[in-house]
């Protein structure tokens, strides 16, 4: 590989990823916004309607073209798109109704070791000892920023069925980091548009429960607002970037960057809601990038 390849791939596949990350973490103070705006699962169901309309709008041609590449592995992409976005983003919701969002934090910590699990047992990625310790310097930066640096706050948690609810989301998650490795040779908004037509097929039953429930609320003028944000920014141009970098350093490498999600959502918070920025928050943003330093530190000088 060439010098500008190497450097290419030093600087341009983490800056696309913490870009994605950035985006998730968006998601979070959304979601927050969101309450008392539009009901879980209307939101799930509109915000992939949206990209299933606007991704066949800008490739349609495209997507018909890679029709024959994708149909070989439908079951895939239905599984991709389904459990990977839409159950993934429904589990997340239900929990954070029975769960706290430390618990939540901590859960969403654990992907990036499933992701590495993942990758050794089916494609043989081995993982060595410095780079699982750089996934446990990362993972104690998350435990640090949703405990607000206090040890009061750990000892003080307590595991409900919610728990269990995001740990199963973080492990859909995680297989559709995985499984991104598989995916056929078409570009990164056409794949996006078939994921996306998955998740929103799959969000209908979920819809249709929400409704059975007579828990149902249509959205508000904000509610629409955040329905486009969330579906443009996290749901669209995250993903695509995650999936880029993904191809560029495989999925062990990308899914440590979601331990960003939370650091992000964090600082977000501070600046958009007003909550106040403490010296945790700094230990803790210092911890999980050097997390990603040393898991990454072996690669980059082969």
């Amino acid at each position: 590989m060439d010098l500008l390849g190497r450097l290419r791939g030093i600087w341009f596949a983490p800056a696309l990823l913490a870009l994605a990350t950035f985006g998730w973490g968006t998601n979070t103070v959304a979601s927050r916004l969101a309450v008392g705006e539009v009901s879980p699962m209307m939101l799930i169901f509109l915000r992939w309607g949206v990209l299933v309309i606007l991704i066949p709008l800008l490739r349609w041609k495209e997507m018909l073209e890679a029709w024959p590449l994708i149909r070989p592995k439908f079951l895939w992409v239905f599984l991709m798109g389904g459990c990977g976005l839409s159950f993934f983003n429904a589990l997340f919701y239900l929990a954070a109704h029975t769960t706290t969002a430390i618990n939540i934090g901590l859960m969403q910590g654990t992907m990036p070791g499933f992701i590495v699990i993942g990758s050794l047992f089916f494609f043989r990625v081995a993982i060595s000892r410095f780079k699982m310790l750089g996934i446990l310097l990362s993972f104690l930066g998350v435990v640090i920023i949703v405990s607000k640096g206090s040890l009061d706050n750990l000892l003080a948690l307590a595991f409900t069925k919610g728990d269990l609810l995001m740990l199963l989301a973080c492990v859909f998650y995680s297989s559709y980091a995985v499984g991104l490795k598989l995916r056929p040779k078409v570009s990164d908004l056409v794949m996006m548009g078939y994921f996306a037509l998955a998740a929103f097929l799959t969000s209908i039953p979920l819809m249709v429960v929400e409704l059975a429930l007579s828990d149902v609320q249509l959205p508000s003028a904000t509610g629409w607002k955040l329905i486009l944000y969330v579906a443009i920014v996290p749901s669209l141009i995250s993903q695509v970037l995650f999936m880029r970098g993904v191809d560029m350093i495989g999925p062990s490498s990308a899914g440590l960057y979601t331990n960003l999600v939370p650091v992000f959502a964090a600082l977000l918070a501070v600046a958009v809601l007003g909550e106040f920025f403490s010296l945790y928050h700094l230990i803790a943003i210092v911890m999980v990038f050097a997390g990603i330093a040393v898991f990454e530190y072996q690669k980059k000088i082969l």
